[in-house]
């Protein structure tokens, strides 16, 4: 019995990777079937290190649906990675469809000559798909690294972008008076809670000051 098995991803951890189930369950309901597993993971598309998603491969049975939102929630990959992984599935006759591919959607109800045909036209689109994934991934990178070669080339910007956290400079006066008032390093650590590198900056401050 074929088996509808969900997978969601997103790229960094402070991202939803559930944000798409609901679309996802509103396409299995539309069509009066049932999603037998989900796998979500936090991962990048552009990386096959994906513990989830070769899970879903591993428990699958042949001829399975593997149901994503999009191509790039399964590939951002690298040709070479994308073939690798477009083996395993093949190895299973697992069939890809995604909410953005139309094409793929008939590979759910199909009969077998006519979904070996759609099978084929859906391989081909996913390849394209997956291609363009990967260079909107490249290009996004490359537009990052050089918008931070020219703030790194302009020496105002840089200290703009990169400037550290604000001084908390109240809390250092206190120390600087506390440190004039004899009290040892230990206990103005355990009088303000700063750090032991806090009270070294300022008491270099306080002693350059009484040279």
């Amino acid at each position: 019995m074929t088996m509808i098995r969900t997978y969601l991803r997103a790229s960094t951890k402070d991202q939803d990777a559930s944000r798409a189930r609901a679309e996802l369950q509103t396409f299995v309901d539309q069509r009066g079937l049932k999603i037998a597993a989900e796998y979500m993971e936090n991962e990048s598309g552009a990386s096959l290190a994906r513990p989830e998603l070769f899970k879903l491969i591993d428990q699958a049975h042949v001829g399975d649906i593997l149901l994503i939102e999009q191509v790039d929630r399964l590939s951002r990959l690298k040709a070479d990675d994308w073939e690798n992984l477009k083996a395993k599935l093949a190895a299973k006759r697992i069939k890809v469809v995604a909410l953005d591919l139309p094409t793929s959607h008939m590979m759910i109800d199909t009969n077998e000559f006519t979904g070996r045909m759609f099978e084929a036209l859906n391989s081909m689109m996913l390849d394209m798909l997956a291609a363009i994934s990967r260079k909107d991934y490249d290009d996004r990178r490359k537009r990052q690294a050089q918008g931070i070669a020219k703030i790194m080339a302009d020496p105002i910007t840089k200290a703009v972008k990169f400037k550290g956290k604000a001084e908390d400079v109240r809390r250092n006066t206190h120390v600087a008076e506390l440190l004039k008032s004899g009290k040892s390093w230990s206990d103005v650590q355990a009088l303000t809670g700063v750090s032991r590198m806090t009270v070294a900056k300022v008491a270099k401050r306080v002693r350059e000051g009484a040279q």
